[in-house]
Formats: C-alpha cells, sequence, structure tokens
C-alpha cells in the first residue's frame, strides 16, 4: 500500500511539474492579454462606481422577472453574493484541474485568456447601457431613503479611483440594468461547457434527444 501511494505521488509531481513548466511558456507568451483583461476589470469596476456618482433613486419599476420570481427579502440578501462567490471559485479551482487530473482538454493561460477576452466584451457593452440608460436601482440599498443610494461629490480623484473596494463594489446602485454577476456566471458555465470534461449541460441535451 505504501508502494503504490508513494508511486501515484511520484507520477503526481512529475505531472505537475510538467504542466507548469507548460503553463510557464504559455504565460512567458500571452502575459500581455491576461494583464490586460486585469487592467479592464479595474476599469469596469471604475466605470460602476462613476455611475453610482449619477444615480437618482426613484421608484421601484415594475418587472416580469420580479411578479415571478419574489424577491428573497432583505435578510437573505446574502444568498445572492454566496451563490456567485461558490460558482467564480468552482470555475477558479476547475481551470487549475490539468495540474493534477489526467483527463486534460484546456491550458490554464489559453482558457483564461479567452475567458477575460468574453468579460472584456461584454463588460464595455454593459458601460455603455448603464451610462446611457440610467435607471433607478431595485435593490434595497440603492432604494429611496437609503444613505448609499446616493454619493456626495468626491473630494479628490484618490477616491475614486480607490473605488471604495470591496464596499463600493458590494454596495453599487445605478449599473444594474444590466447584470455583472450574470455575465461572469454565463461565461464561466459555457466555458465549461465547452471545454469541461463532465458537462452536465450536454448529458441533459444528450438525454432529452435520446427520449
Amino acid at each position: 500500500m505504501t508502494l503504490y501511494i508513494g508511486r501515484e505521488a511520484s507520477k503526481l509531481w512529475k505531472r505537475i511539474c510538467a504542466e507548469t513548466t507548460t503553463e510557464i511558456n504559455l504565460l512567458v507568451d500571452n502575459w500581455k492579454y491576461l494583464l490586460a483583461g486585469l487592467v479592464c476589470q479595474y476599469i469596469h469596476g471604475l466605470a460602476a462606481r462613476g455611475v453610482h456618482y449619477l444615480h437618482r433613486p426613484g421608484p421601484t419599476l415594475q418587472d416580469l422577472g420580479f411578479m415571478l420570481l419574489p424577491e428573497l427579502g432583505q435578510d437573505k440578501a446574502y444568498m445572492s453574493e454566496t451563490l456567485f462567490t461558490f460558482i467564480f471559485l468552482s470555475f477558479f479551482l476547475w481551470t487549475f484541474h490539468p495540474f493534477i487530473l489526467k483527463s486534460k482538454k484546456i491550458y490554464t493561460v489559453l482558457v483564461w485568456c479567452r475567458v477575460l477576452s468574453f468579460l472584456v466584451f461584454s463588460q464595455m457593452l454593459r458601460i455603455l447601457t448603464f451610462y446611457s440608460t440610467q435607471l433607478p436601482g431595485p435593490n434595497y440599498h440603492c432604494r429611496e431613503g437609503s444613505k448609499l443610494a446616493t454619493l456626495p461629490r468626491p473630494h479628490s480623484a484618490v477616491e475614486v479611483l480607490f473605488i471604495n473596494f470591496p464596499r463600493g463594489v458590494l454596495y453599487g446602485c445605478g449599473d444594474l440594468i444590466f447584470s455583472s454577476h450574470m455575465i461572469f456566471t454565463l461565461v464561466f458555465v459555457r466555458t465549461y461547457q465547452k471545454y469541461g470534461t463532465r458537462s452536465s449541460v450536454v448529458g441533459c441535451l444528450r438525454l432529452s434527444r435520446a427520449s
């Protein structure tokens, strides 16, 4: 038993070393794209922070989605962030599975280049939408009477550039016409559906066709 564990551990270590070498070579060739994608994430956060200064609370607009799925309540607002955090961390860890598992269909660096490129394109469209169409935010902290619904004029450019992270990210207003959480979720799910070794979505489609 000890011999078997030692042999498997040796194979795993060799796989990790080989994959690390490959990924480092890919990172050397593609680091500019990754850096540009990360910079655009900051620009997106900066734009969302900027539109919060323009936000003016008003009556909650009627929406078919809210009629079909009633809101959970202010005491359960954490559920949205918890679910998104779970999806984000699950996808992040999955992109590193080639370092450990034999079944390999992706390179970590290349898949993140593709993910970031789709995120950047979608987020640029999102910025255009919430600056061209400003609606009163439906979230609890964006409604009339909330201190977070409007922001006072910034005292300096530094106050805007630091976007009050992470509070400014969690309690933004004026940018909810096009959900950032949904952008990330759809890109992650679509990426896993295309490159994942086990896709429940594809499996369900095959079962439905067979039946």
